[in-house]
């Protein structure tokens, strides 16, 4: 079948294969003879066997036609628009405005306009490349103070450091810490701002307040664990000399566990950490921290009392006594207690305190399941017993605030916080957070806890802002100058998919990595004898287990840890050497400080002499789970960024696993740079930009 169109408009429907065959003209001409001609003479089939059908119609005239010809724009005018959409940047509101600082503004214009009388000089409202997304991007996730040194509503106190400690001195340090610090970070350490901060104001001799609030926020890396740990250490020192000279008892308590302060942190890899951190600074000042985080052992000793005192104290039970037997000596196993808000719950409360109690038979509705909690039926009846007490706490640090104050985990810590302040005769009442910033905060309903609060965090959102000046108006903000912003020392790269396999893409930039490191051997200066090690973000758990199975198809080694693996199980954080940074100390098990002889240069080895990635693990992927206060090694100079950050808070915090204490970083974010759907990394780009 066929169509053809003739010049009178009509459309021709040829059904006739036959007659289509005579169409076809020969392909040559040879000698003289007359070539054939390609037009049909008649389209009357030649058989009965086709048909032939006219179908006629009218075509509309052309859009043009019968319109005035549009006369030529003026060069000069078509310049002036291409400037003045350069020009144009996105005011406040988020709408384009003109810029009238601009030097092209003020320029004459020349007017043009069409027959209608509309102005042809308007200029296309599109996003710039100069268009500023700081405003809006900070104004909506994140609270800056204005100052370093601020309290509720925003009131200045302090906008400088001056009259801050510029050393580790003593005093206002005991001498064993200065010792610690040093033999940790080195005979030259300074104070970082907020640790500046923290020495000025956490050691005031006569504080205000008989108990203080304070928070102390600073970008990643700064030295907050030092910030918080010093105040925390020296004042439980000093309380304890004090009591000691004065003869006083600590309050009488049941419970074997009684300790004078309590560090919250969210992750139990972030509690052991700072348990170890903490002891390190503890070797010349003598203080006994324990980690609720760490494996199940006994935290008493099974024979404490002689023969006699037992007997003793069973005669006085007979004669009507209190009934409690004394079963340690020391009324302080512990003084400092570092741990989760869940895991402390279990220690005050006993194992399983929150789990239903599901009876045989019994029709419960399953959304209302805790996972891992409440699907065992009659498993909720069994709780441990009861071993901490809290009526001596004196002190609580809640580590990575803008997590645990959250709306969705901060039930679990103000429960905690508010069961602190019951068993030191305070009690406090628990209201309803509002978790929309379009509800309206409570009025009057400061909380006064009876002992000392100090709230950390690298960022400080405006849901945290929110929760401070509702709860604790009279709380001291010290804020580092270089809050929500990345270290110095970070670089940021960007890297775009090439369209095919991602995990591919992964796989090739961390090859280059260490293809950087392999030529670095011939120019570096001091021997290269390891790869660089790399710390991969995902969103998903599905995510780190897809990557990791692929990278390990390649023959690259690695860890991959999830909020559900086996490894988060077993009590300590071995699953993560390598990669967290390992603490100096002085104690017995470490070199002696004595200065050793000049080490023999060694030579450096080849680029296929070098640790190998297919035997040593290397790379390790995770979630946000290990993003929030991990001091990881100083090897770890790149992090992989795969997935699109939700929130510039989490994207602080994940690249802020690197470029630690002024050492060198580099943060490399994955996105579509070209094509659809590249708007969204181009505005990461921009967002990213106003961090640097």
């Amino acid at each position: 079948m066929a169509f053809f169109f003739t010049p009178q408009n009509n459309c021709l429907r040829l059904r006739n294969h036959r007659f289509l065959a005579g169409f076809h003209s020969s392909a040559s001409v040879q000698g003289s003879q007359k070539p054939r001609s390609r037009l049909a003479k008649s389209l009357q089939p030649e058989t009965n066997r086709g048909t032939l059908e006219v179908a006629s119609f009218e075509r509309s005239s052309p859009p043009h036609h019968g319109r005035a010809e549009r006369k030529p724009v003026d060069p000069g005018v078509v310049s002036f628009r291409r400037l003045a959409r350069r020009d144009a940047v996105l005011s406040e509101t988020g709408k384009p405005t003109w810029n009238k600082e601009s030097p092209r503004f003020n320029k004459e214009k020349p007017a043009q306009t069409n027959e209608v009388g509309k102005s042809e000089d308007r200029p296309e409202y599109r996003k710039e490349k100069n268009m500023d997304y700081d405003a809006s991007a900070e104004s909506e996730e994140f609270y800056n103070p204005p100052v370093l040194v601020t309290t509720g509503g925003s009131t200045e106190i302090a906008a400088t450091l001056k009259g801050a400690p510029g050393r580790f001195n003593s005093p206002p340090l005991l001498p064993g810490f200065v010792t610690a610090l040093k033999e940790m970070l080195g005979p030259d350490v300074r104070p970082t701002p907020i640790q500046s901060l923290s020495m000025k104001w956490l050691f005031d001799e006569n504080p205000a307040f008989e108990y203080n609030q304070f928070l102390l926020a600073s970008e990643t890396g700064s030295g907050k664990s030092i910030a918080y740990l010093l105040p925390l250490l020296q004042n439980i020192k000093k309380a304890e000399e004090a009591a000691a000279a004065a003869g006083q008892a600590p309050k009488p308590s049941s419970r074997p566990l009684n300790p004078r302060g309590i560090i919250l942190a969210p992750t139990h890899e972030l509690s052991r950490q700072l348990s170890l951190f903490a002891k390190s600074l503890l070797h010349d000042v003598k203080l006994r921290v324990m980690c609720a985080s760490r494996a199940n052992t006994k935290t008493g000793k099974s024979k404490d009392v002689s023969a006699s005192e037992m007997a003793a104290q069973f005669d006085n039970l007979m004669k009507g006594g209190d009934g409690e037997f004394s079963v340690s000596k020391d009324p302080h196993p512990v003084d400092l207690v570092v741990g989760t808000p869940m895991k402390i719950m279990e220690m005050i409360k006993g194992r399983g305190w929150d789990r239903k109690e599901i009876q045989e038979g019994e029709e419960v509705d399953p959304s209302s399941l805790r996972r891992g909690r409440d699907k065992m039926v009659g498993f909720g009846k069994w709780k441990s017993k009861p071993e901490l007490g809290l009526e001596n706490v004196e002190w609580v640090i809640v580590d990575e605030a803008d997590v645990l104050l959250d709306p969705d985990f901060q039930e679990v810590t103000r429960s905690l916080l508010a069961d602190i302040s019951e068993a030191r005769g305070h009690p406090v009442t628990l209201d309803p957070f509002p978790t929309s910033a379009a509800e309206k905060l409570p009025e009057d309903k400061e909380v006064e806890y009876p002992f000392n609060l100090v709230l950390t965090s690298a960022t400080i959102p405006s849901s945290l802002a929110r929760y401070l000046d509702a709860y604790h108006p009279r709380l001291i903000r010290l804020a580092s100058p270089r809050l929500h912003h990345l270290p110095k020392t970070l670089q940021t790269e960007y890297v775009g998919w090439t369209g095919g396999n991602k995990n591919a893409d992964i796989e090739k930039r961390v090859r280059k990595v260490w293809a950087e490191d392999a030529l670095s051997v011939a120019t570096s200066e001091t021997p290269v004898t390891s790869l660089s090690k790399i710390l991969v973000f995902c969103n998903k758990s599905s995510k780190v287990v897809e990557l990791s199975a692929y990278l390990s198809e390649k023959g690259i080694k690695n860890v991959a840890l999830t909020s559900a693996g086996e490894e988060r199980r077993r009590g300590s954080n071995k699953h993560l050497d390598g990669f967290l940074r390992p603490i100096r100390s002085s104690c017995s098990s470490a070199p002696s400080r004595t200065p050793s002889p000049p080490a023999t240069p060694v030579e450096p080895l080849a680029p296929g002499m070098l640790s190998d990635p297919s035997k040593d693990a290397h790379v390790m992927i995770t979630t946000s789970l290990l993003s929030r206060g991990l001091d990881f090694d100083p090897s770890i100079k790149h992090v992989f960024i795969v997935d699109e950050p939700r929130n510039m808070i989490d994207f602080l915090h994940r690249a802020g696993r690197s470029g630690r204490a002024g050492q060198a970083g580099r943060v490399v974010i994955f996105g579509k740079t070209k094509g659809r759907g590249s708007d969204k990394a181009r505005d990461v780009k921009q967002r990213v930009r106003a961090l640097v």
